[in-house]
C-alpha cells in the first residue's frame, strides 16, 4: 500500500480533511454529496502509481466540519474549497480533477471560473438537470425529496432519493462480506444525510452550467458516466453536456459509484484518459 498523508486545511467557515498519496502530477479527486475521500479509497493505490492523487471531506461531511453556518452560495463555496487544496499543493502547475456527482459540478464550476487550474476535468455524471429538456420534472423530484426531508427526516428522504436516482440498484456485498475501511465509510456518510438534504441537493442541481463559458476550454472536459448508470437521473444531464462540448460521453465500468464496485477497471480507465489529454 502506498503511504498516505492526513492533513487539514482551515478555509473560511470549516476545516477541510484531505489525504495525499503518490507523486507526481496533481489528481484532486472530489467526492459526490454525502459522501467523503474514503469513496475513492480502494482505487487510489492505482491512481498513485502515476499521480499525486489527492482526496477530501467535502465541505460539513464526515471530517470536514464546518466552523462556522454554512451561508451563501453552495457550489461557489465548494469551488473555492477545491480550488484552496490546488493552491496550496500545487501553487506552479494546474491539476487534474475527477469529480463525481455533485463533486463534478465542482468541478466545471472551477474549470469555468479558474480555467488556468485545471489541467483536464473529467465530469463523472453532474446533476445539473437544468440542463434536460424535462427539466421542471426532475427539478420537481428533488424539491418533492427536499420537502420530505424537512417534513419526515433523512431516512424518508434517503429512501425517495435513492428510488428516483438508481442508487437503489447499486449492487454491495452484505454488511458482514464489507471491508472494514468501507463499513467505517457507510457509518460517516450516514451521518452526512442531513447536511446533504440540508444544504447541498437543491443548489446543486439546479446549478446550470455556462456554456458559453465551457466552450473554449472543451479540450480539457472529460463527459463521464457510469454504464448501468446512464438511464439514471443523476448521469442523464452530461448527454447533453457532451453534445454541447462536442465530444462523446466515456462509460466507465459499472453503477453511479463504479469507483467503489469496480475500482480496479474504473481506475485503469480513468488513468488512460488523463494521459491520452484531449490537448
Amino acid at each position: 500500500m502506498t503511504a498516505r498523508t492526513l492533513n487539514r486545511l482551515p478555509v473560511p467557515g470549516a476545516t477541510l480533511h484531505y489525504e495525499v498519496t503518490g507523486t507526481g502530477p496533481l489528481l484532486l479527486l472530489i467526492a459526490d454529496g454525502d459522501s467523503d475521500a474514503g469513496a475513492f479509497d480502494s482505487m487510489i493505490d492505482l491512481l498513485a502509481a502515476t499521480h499525486t492523487v489527492v482526496a477530501y471531506d467535502p465541505r460539513g461531511n464526515s471530517r470536514s466540519q464546518y466552523t462556522a453556518e454554512p451561508t451563501g452560495d453552495a457550489v461557489a463555496t465548494s469551488t473555492a474549497d477545491a480550488l484552496a487544496l490546488i493552491d496550496l499543493l500545487s501553487p506552479n502547475a494546474p491539476a487534474f480533477v475527477f469529480g463525481t456527482g455533485t463533486g463534478a459540478i465542482t468541478g466545471l464550476d472551477l474549470i469555468t471560473h479558474h480555467p488556468d487550474r485545471v489541467r483536464m476535468l473529467v465530469a463523472h455524471e453532474p446533476p445539473c438537470i437544468e440542463l434536460l429538456p424535462d427539466a421542471t420534472d426532475a427539478r420537481a423530484f428533488f424539491e418533492d425529496v427536499h420537502e420530505t426531508y424537512l417534513r419526515e427526516g433523512a431516512p424518508m428522504a434517503q429512501l425517495l432519493y435513492a428510488g428516483g436516482t438508481g442508487l437503489d440498484e447499486d449492487d454491495l456485498p452484505a454488511p458482514e462480506d464489507l471491508r472494514p475501511e468501507y463499513r467505517d465509510l457507510l457509518d460517516r456518510t450516514h451521518k452526512n444525510t442531513e447536511t446533504y438534504f440540508a444544504h447541498t441537493l437543491i443548489p446543486f442541481t439546479t446549478y446550470r452550467p455556462n456554456l458559453q463559458a465551457l466552450v473554449p476550454h472543451t479540450n480539457k472536459i472529460v463527459p463521464a458516466a457510469g454504464r448501468q448508470a446512464s438511464a439514471h437521473l443523476p448521469a442523464r444531464p452530461v448527454a447533453v453536456l457532451s453534445t454541447h462540448l462536442g465530444w462523446p460521453v466515456v462509460t466507465f465500468p459499472g453503477p453511479h459509484t463504479g469507483y467503489a464496485s469496480h475500482p480496479t477497471p474504473f481506475a485503469t480507465l480513468l488513468t488512460q484518459v488523463l494521459e491520452a489529454e484531449l490537448t
